[in-house]
């Protein structure tokens, strides 16, 4: 799969590439070795998308709720427009939408973006235990890619 850059890093069944995070809210930015030993979904979305706030936000928080115990859940703000969200939207969404997991910005916008080939916001990065990518869909429609997504996250919880 290559971005409109054609410079995707990231190959299924290959382990995941490093990514370039910024922190929000002064976390301490996670390397992708903090996540070994349970699944991880990483999902890159941005405040500006209707879908991602809609549906794929919500959909995470259920990720975790659910099945927290077995899946780590990273969010990724990505912003392929370059628009500069300031602090105070990122604080306002992270109460509105009751965020359950840890989300991150991508450093100059959309580097992580790039180099994981995301086709737009929202789109999902599936790891398996051992670090390696397992799965890479675009979207948030519950018929496809988020039902898609349930049957892989299950293959990976047994």
């Amino acid at each position: 799969m290559a971005n409109r850059l054609d410079l995707s890093i990231l190959k299924i069944g290959a382990p995941l590439p490093d990514w370039s995070l910024e922190s929000i809210f002064g976390d301490i930015v996670p390397q992708k070795e903090d996540y070994q030993g349970k699944p991880l979904l990483i999902l890159f979305f941005s405040l500006g998308c209707p879908g991602c706030l809609g549906r794929a936000i919500p959909y995470a928080n259920r990720i975790v709720f659910e099945h927290g115990e077995r899946i780590e859940v990273l969010g990724i703000h990505t912003n392929f427009e370059a628009i500069d969200f300031p602090a105070e939207k990122f604080v306002k969404a992270k109460e509105e939408f009751h965020f359950r997991f840890p989300f991150f910005k991508d450093k100059n916008y959309d580097t992580t973006f790039l180099d994981y080939g995301a086709g737009g916001t929202p789109h999902w990065i599936l790891v398996d235990k051992t670090g390696v990518v397992n799965y890479s869909i675009f979207g948030s429609d519950p018929n496809n890619a988020l039902l898609r997504l349930d049957l892989k996250m299950a293959e990976l919880f047994d």
